[in-house]
């Protein structure tokens, strides 16, 4: 029974970390000059800065027991309207501040239809995801937008100490509400909301409250994701950010977060969404076709769910 409750509490801890080590030490060892070079790291934490942002706001989704499948697409049309406002000359500061906005409003339009249909959040935004994504088409004409600024760009290129500003932004962010989930009562209570939504009700919580402040949170994640994607790509793509909600899932849960609700942390969810980073950078690296990453990342998202859910039967 100790060794039982050991290795649960051992999983539950450095769980997410092994897996990462585990990932990078065969990265050493079938192609060491990948991982001993000086572009290697801002690499690494370039290509995770997305995967982080997205995932931070799928945690909080995934945390009552939800999903939120437009992310990807919040963050495509959120780097459209940036793109577009700063080619209208609008002021960069004022550009993004507008473009977080609208993602945060769009967030807030989920929560809203969530709680006023009843549906499960996958049913809404699975519908929200081609709406968005249809609404992007049609405001770029399904054609690439460039020519903004050429400052945003080179902002968003630079490096601070070797890091990437992208990840910089990440960091911060995921920094923000890790504080948010452990020193706040709304963030304590979000963790309630997933636990049990009957006992959060009866104890006084506002769960519909709750839910819409979640989906406004992934919202606002997924706008500073598209931001972060238009800096690096140097163009806001109609298509950009597509699938990229599977990569948030599979963060979040390889992260620690539990798929029933209730359980995991943003410093398990900011190495998961390193550990997405590492693999996509290994795969370039070793030449291995795009399309087999898709298979990597659902092979993960089962595996850590069963793993979770094995875990967690134990534990009962």
């Amino acid at each position: 029974m100790k060794e039982r409750r050991s290795f649960q509490t051992m999983w539950s801890k450095y769980g997410t970390v092994g897996i990462f080590c585990i990932l990078l030490l065969i990265l050493m060892i079938l192609r060491p000059s990948a991982i001993f070079n000086s572009s290697s790291i801002p690499q690494i934490l370039a290509q995770s800065s997305v995967n982080i942002l997205l995932a931070v706001g799928e945690f909080f989704a995934i945390l009552i027991a939800g999903i939120d499948l437009s992310i990807g697409s919040i963050a495509a049309f959120t780097g459209f309207v940036v793109a577009k406002l700063m080619i209208m000359n609008v002021p960069i500061v004022l550009a993004v501040f507008l473009g977080i906005a609208i993602a945060t409003l769009l967030g807030a339009m989920n929560g809203f239809l969530v709680n006023k249909t009843g549906l499960h959040p996958f049913i809404i935004t699975l519908g929200t995801q081609t709406i968005f994504r249809g609404v992007t088409l049609i405001g770029t004409n399904a054609r690439s937008v460039f020519g903004f600024s050429a400052a945003f760009s080179s902002f968003m290129a630079q490096r601070v100490f070797f890091i990437p500003v992208t990840a910089i932004i990440a960091l911060l962010v995921a920094g923000f509400f890790w504080c948010f989930t452990t020193r706040l009562k709304v963030g304590r209570n979000i963790y309630a909301v997933g636990g049990n939504k009957e006992a959060a009700w009866y104890s006084g919580i506002n769960v519909s409250l709750h839910t819409l402040i979640v989906f406004i949170i992934s919202g606002f994640c997924a706008g500073v994701a598209g931001i972060v994607l238009l800096g690096r790509v140097g163009a806001a793509e109609p298509a950009a950010a597509s699938g990229f909600e599977t990569y948030a899932i599979a963060a979040a849960i390889i992260g620690g977060t539990s798929f029933f609700g209730g359980k995991g942390k943003i410093p398990g969810v900011v190495v998961g969404g390193l550990i997405i980073g590492l693999i996509n950078y290994a795969m370039t690296v070793m030449t291995v076709p795009s399309s087999y990453q898709q298979i990597v990342m659902g092979s993960l998202i089962i595996i850590s769910v069963t793993l979770d859910r094995i875990i967690g039967t134990k534990k009962a």
